[in-house]
């Protein structure tokens, strides 16, 4: 046998061997795989089987939910009418349009350092 011979059938023994390997770690995965997706598909059974007995509660939920949402503009009526002696009056107060804080203006050198004179309050 030839040099040139024995180094192609080193090469198809080692390429055979090589597939050979990565089928078994494929294999191997897919396998695992399969065992995920089957618990996985029990767990979703079992949340079906859940949800098929919240099913009639859930109707009965929806109709009192309508209910409320029915009379949410009477309540609301309602709640105006009973705070309407206690609602804040803007003819009171007088504003310059300007947002000020409670404990007033703060004093800053920096807006002296540069020439700005701010009123005081």
């Amino acid at each position: 046998m030839s040099g040139l011979a024995l180094w192609s059938v080193i090469n198809v023994v080692a390429l055979i061997a090589g597939l050979a390997i990565y089928l078994y770690i494929v294999g191997r995965q897919l396998k695992t795989v399969a065992g995920n997706l089957e618990e996985s598909a029990d767990l979703v059974w079992n949340i079906k089987a859940d949800a098929e007995r919240i099913e009639p509660g859930l109707t009965a939920i929806n109709t009192t939910g309508r209910v409320v949402a029915g009379a949410l503009p009477l309540l609301y009526g309602m709640g105006e009418g009973i705070v309407v002696g206690a609602t804040f009056k803007t003819e009171e107060h007088t504003h310059d349009g300007v947002n000020r804080p409670a404990m007033g203006t703060r004093r800053s050198r920096f807006m002296e350092s540069v020439g700005v004179a701010i009123p005081k309050q």
